[in-house]
């Protein structure tokens, strides 16, 4: 597999609560403090990092993804199961992408049980809080 040297974590809306709401389903570590932690485990790779509560914003931050870094980990939150528009720009970028979530989605709401995402990415990790991040990194270390 191709060495990757920048990775894009891409995150999509309430995200920049995590560790303030539904402390039981996301925990209670903010983001940014996970951030660090993963750039500490994975010195070999530059990890960027983007947050945006407008689906718009996501796609575009997905579009010039392609020309700043070698792959991307997407939480897309709730746009998830309803963005046909994120789902088709994963599917036109020509970068790998491995979708994430926090909480186990098919254990949840009915409507969450479907994504938009998921067929066009390398995988999908999702159901271990933010260490889901952390395995989605791990994939691209060999």
């Amino acid at each position: 597999m191709l060495r990757i040297m920048k990775i894009l974590i891409l995150n999509g809306p309430n995200l920049n609560l995590t560790g303030e709401r539904e402390k039981e389903i996301y925990g209670n570590v903010s983001f940014k403090d996970y951030l660090e932690t993963l750039r500490k485990l994975f010195p070999e790779f530059t990890i960027n990092y983007f947050q945006s509560n407008i689906e718009g914003e996501i796609i575009n931050r997905l579009q010039q993804a392609t020309n700043e870094v070698n792959a991307v980990i997407l939480n897309a939150g709730g746009y998830t199961h309803t963005s046909v528009a994120i789902g088709d720009t994963v599917k036109a970028i020509d970068i790998p992408v491995v979708e994430v979530h926090l909480s186990n989605i098919l254990a949840r709401e009915e409507f969450r049980h479907h994504s938009f995402i998921a067929p066009h990415c390398v995988g999908s990790v999702f159901g271990f809080g933010l260490d889901s991040y952390r395995i989605a990194i791990s994939y691209f270390r060999y």
